[in-house]
């Protein structure tokens, strides 16, 4: 188990700025559980430019690079209710809503060709989505195979129409009755990077996946090209929503930790490299001041329009993201 909030001393104070210490708590290592750390890097709100400087520390123990203190979770909850992009309604985008809808159902497509290249997702399945969102991704692979489709999210959407027919729970992963064995797919795509519980929440998933099931696991890639571009401007700080980044090894390291075995690693993922490089271009330039999205949106596709020829080479330049695949091992 990881140990409470504030439940270990540190040895370094980490004292964040713009924000009240109030509304702050601390932390050891989500894996190694040391409340020993160095200061690695300190990052703004560069998304919605609400004040702030938010410092990640890399544990002493193990490498982890995480967000010390972090906001406790009543207070990053206002984060994801007014511009957190993956929760808007298509029609807030006016003339270009269904350019919007085309790309997330892009995105979606990509995901399930990438979880079928492990799981034979069929009408028996059942497959779990770990921070589900508005519940695209599940509505997609249930018309699209018939499995059954179970989410869960800390913010409540079940009210969106894709959310339909999807078995849905509220609330912090750990806390949620989904049902040991019970799954042959379980799904978190950029959601581990958000989690309060990484290690406990992966453990929790791993007693819901059948023997034999298979997990898919996709966060931002800390030792990757766009972080080395872009620094403290990095899209996958994401400041004070992510509360720990990983590099290749920690990953592994966690998925280890947690009781899974690796069946594959890929050093990308479904979700478009092209965001990271458009929002790293964008917060370099605003430094802090925060993201427009009714007009970035025009600037988003208008950059990937011109940058076509060149987008099918991100994804093999290790360039922002990775997607590890296990199992519960035997």
């Amino acid at each position: 188990m990881i140990p409470a909030a504030g439940s270990a001393p540190l040895a370094t104070p980490f004292v964040p700025t713009g924000v009240p210490s109030t509304l702050f708590e601390d932390v050891a290592c989500y894996i190694c559980e040391s409340a020993r750390a160095t200061p690695f890097i300190t990052a703004e709100d560069d998304l919605t430019g609400r004040p702030g400087r938010f410092t990640f520390v890399r544990c002493d123990g193990c490498g982890l690079v995480y967000q010390l203190p972090r906001l406790k979770a009543e207070h990053v909850k206002s984060y994801y209710e007014t511009d957190y992009i993956a929760h808007q309604r298509p029609r807030r985008w006016g003339p270009i809503a269904p350019l919007f809808a085309w790309a997330m159902g892009s995105l979606d497509r990509a995901k399930i060709r990438l979880v079928r290249r492990y799981v034979d997702v069929g009408a028996s399945s059942m497959v779990l989505d770990v921070g589900c969102g508005a519940g695209t991704f599940l509505s997609s692979l249930g018309e699209t195979t018939r499995a059954t489709v179970v989410g869960v999210d800390f913010v409540d959407l079940s009210s969106r129409p894709n959310m339909a027919d999807v078995e849905f729970h509220h609330g912090p992963f750990s806390d949620q009755v989904v049902g040991d064995g019970r799954f042959d797919l379980v799904t978190m795509w950029h959601f581990l990077e958000h989690d309060y519980d990484p290690r406990g929440s992966l453990e929790h998933a791993a007693r819901a996946l059948k023997p034999g099931g298979r997990m898919v696991v996709e966060v931002p890639r800390l030792d990757s090209l766009s972080f080395r571009l872009f620094r403290d401007r990095w899209p996958g700080l994401q400041a004070p929503q992510h509360t720990a980044v990983y590099d290749r090894a920690s990953l592994l390291r966690l998925v280890g930790a947690a009781g899974l075995e690796v069946v594959d690693y890929l050093p990308l993922g479904a979700f478009p490299p092209y965001f990271y490089l458009f929002c790293g271009v964008a917060f370099c330039t605003l430094r802090g001041r925060g993201l427009n999205l009714q007009k970035a949106i025009y600037a988003y596709f208008a950059g990937q329009l011109l940058m076509l020829p060149l987008l099918p080479l991100l994804p093999h330049l290790n360039f922002a993201m990775q997607t590890v695949v296990c199992r519960r091992r035997r």
